[in-house]
């Protein structure tokens, strides 16, 4: 019996030899399905992260590379990613499958034929606004890019030459005066 690196497993499935992936399985399926349930806590669900994870490993045409680091690093990243597109199409499924029938109708109303809808949106609206006084000029715009732009966590570090961290922790910072200013408006 030959024993492979994983490397040379990898370049193997890149050839499509279903043995070398068979293997790779064989060594690393615990890995990636305890990653997965860590992440999601669902057995379901880390199966199917698995089954995923290793059909990208079948029909990728980049493969590894060993010099950006070791095969297992490489292993968990795919492993990572698909768990997190994972969870963030769940998210959005159960969005949908949480809305009653009257919030889809609101919804359709949205173009102003509820004129109560409409006044509460502005409602809203006016209390968020109103409740920017609490933030700096920076948390204001991170809200506008983040929320009203659509741009991510990543490009808007990017686009600000700041850290990642710096703005998350800006955003939690800014979520935090938000929900303390609106919910002491429900009480008041």
């Amino acid at each position: 019996m030959v024993n492979r690196t994983d490397g040379e497993l990898m370049q193997l499935v890149l050839t499509k030899q279903q043995s070398a992936l068979d293997e790779l399985y064989d060594r690393y399926v615990n890995l990636v399905y305890s990653f997965a349930m860590k992440s999601i806590q669902d057995e379901q669900a880390a199966r199917e992260i698995v089954q995923q994870v290793f059909m990208r490993l079948w029909v990728t045409e980049k493969g590894y590379d060993a010099k950006q680091g070791k095969f297992v690093n490489w292993m968990l990243t795919i492993t990572r990613n698909i768990t997190i597109d994972y969870i963030r199409k769940q998210r959005k499924q159960d969005v949908v499958v949480r809305m009653e029938p009257q919030e889809w109708e609101r919804i359709t109303d949205a173009n102003g034929n509820d004129p109560e809808a409409e006044l509460a949106r502005k409602w809203i609206g006016q209390e968020i606004k109103e409740a920017y006084r609490y933030l700096t000029q920076s948390q204001i715009q991170l809200l506008e890019l983040l929320y009203w732009k659509g741009f991510t966590l990543s490009e808007i570090s990017i686009k600000n030459n700041e850290p990642l961290g710096t703005i998350k922790s800006r955003l939690h910072q800014c979520l935090l005066i938000l929900r303390k200013h609106l919910s002491s408006l429900k009480e008041g």
